[in-house]
Parts: C-alpha cells; sequence; structure tokens
C-alpha cells in the first residue's frame, strides 16, 4: 500500500467516524438526558445502578458501574452501581442450576429493590437473559432502562 492510498484511507475512515458521531449526537440526544434524568433520580433517592449484559456488553456494564463507584472525570462522592457480571460463583451456579436465560433475573431478584434502576445492554436487543432480567425488574418495581 502505497503512502498516499494509505493515507487516504486514514482520513476516509476519520470522516467516516465524524459522520457517524453527528447522526448520533443529534438522534440519541433526548434519550441520553432521559435516562441521566432517571438515573440521577435514583442516586438522589439512595437507590442504585445496576447494568448487565452479555460478551462486550458485559464488559461495558463493568466498565460503567466501575466509573459511577469510583469517579469518571473528577473526583465526586461515589454513586451506588454494580454490574451484575462480576461474580463467577453466582454466574455459574446460576446459569448451572437454572439455565442462562435467569443469569440476570435472579440477581435483580436478589439485589434489585424498588426505585434502583436496572440497564440492561445488548447489542442485538435478543439477548434472551438480558430481556428476563428487565422483566423481573420491572416486576419488582426496579425502573428499566433497554440499550439495544
Amino acid at each position: 500500500m502505497s503512502n498516499k492510498s494509505l493515507e487516504n484511507f486514514f482520513i476516509n475512515q476519520l470522516d467516516e467516524h465524524i459522520s457517524i458521531v453527528e447522526k448520533t449526537k443529534s438522534k440519541i440526544f433526548v434519550s441520553f438526558s432521559n435516562i441521566l434524568h432517571i438515573c440521577s433520580n435514583a442516586v438522589k433517592s439512595n437507590k442504585k445502578i445496576i447494568f448487565f449484559g452479555n460478551g462486550g456488553s458485559a464488559s461495558d456494564a463493568q466498565h460503567l458501574a466501575t466509573e459511577l463507584t469510583v469517579r469518571y472525570s473528577k473526583n465526586r462522592k461515589a454513586i451506588p452501581a454494580i454490574a451484575l457480571t462480576t461474580d463467577t460463583l453466582t454466574l455459574t451456579a446460576i446459569g448451572n442450576d437454572f439455565g442462562f436465560k435467569y443469569l440476570f433475573s435472579r440477581q435483580i431478584e436478589a439485589l434489585g429493590s424498588k426505585g434502583d434502576v436496572a440497564i440492561g445492554i445488548s447489542t442485538s436487543g435478543k439477548s434472551e437473559n438480558v430481556i428476563f432480567g428487565l422483566q423481573q425488574a420491572q416486576y419488582a418495581h426496579v425502573q428499566t432502562i433497554w440499550l439495544p
């Protein structure tokens, strides 16, 4: 690959990313501000935020929970947040005893309280265990946010 074609590839990739960011910014602002409102109200009421998902979404869940409990961009009071994807004993026991479908719903049943916020993350939007987790959250009067 020549230097010129490498440079063109690089510039085209950056331009595509810029375009996607601009489109995303305009399309998700209202949803994002609604999510912030729900979460900030829960935190002000001393409730927790519960994240969960599979694969890369599990990693996102862990990262988001960590940013809230530690810090994001500045030192502040810790925000109560948990990712349901980190306890291997619980994950393997639920998978073995109840089935993978119940991986998050069982944890929500145990840990979710009225007024908490449960955020299910699924790239495909079809993850059965994430959907069941959100359904259990609704049953337990935990506020739900679906991030497909």
